[in-house]
């Protein structure tokens, strides 16, 4: 039996990595040097930013991170602007908040509770736009793990719970 030694080991993956390495930069470079390539490029860019988020600021929904600073700096904004007395901004942020939220129906009941009922109901109407708004845009074909689902859902919480206190301030 042929016995290999450790330094053959070693001058084989390094040749082999040298030349994989290679392959790479080769590629890139071919790759670069096509005629639409930055055509292609900006083409990619613009239609990530067309069908991006549709509000400006909407964090990536994959990065749990950048969710948690947006949902933390919508929830502080909402407050601030509440507190100041302009309440539709304040509602709009708070709804942004509840829409990126892990558990929107716990969230509400402690917006309900803290929040002056006017202000709540207001919320509540801001969120059941938002539904509406991700309804007409899935056109039905929402799953059940969905961002979409989970506004619709809190939708249903909403239709079920926000009507007694809408109906309390007429």
């Amino acid at each position: 039996m042929i016995e290999i030694n450790k330094t053959a080991i070693g001058i084989a993956a390094g040749l082999a990595g040298t030349l994989f390495i290679g392959y790479c930069i080769y590629f890139d470079k071919k790759r670069r040097g096509e005629p639409d390539y930055k055509k292609k490029v900006r083409e990619r860019r613009r239609r990530n930013r067309k069908t991006g988020s549709s509000k400006q600021g909407m964090p990536n929904l994959n990065d749990h991170e950048a969710i948690e600073r947006y949902f933390l700096q919508e929830i502080q904004l909402g407050e601030t602007l509440i507190a100041r007395g302009d309440f539709e901004t304040g509602v709009e942020h708070l709804a942004n908040a509840i829409v990126v939220c892990g558990q929107p129906a716990r969230l509400l009941q402690v917006l309900q509770s803290s929040l002056p009922a006017q202000v709540f109901a207001m919320l509540i109407i801001k969120m059941q736009e938002f539904g509406n708004r991700a309804a007409e845009s899935s056109d039905g074909l929402v799953g059940p793990g969905s961002r979409s689902s989970q506004i619709e859902n809190t939708s249903n919480i909403l239709e079920n719970s926000g009507h007694a206190v809408i109906d309390d301030l007429e």
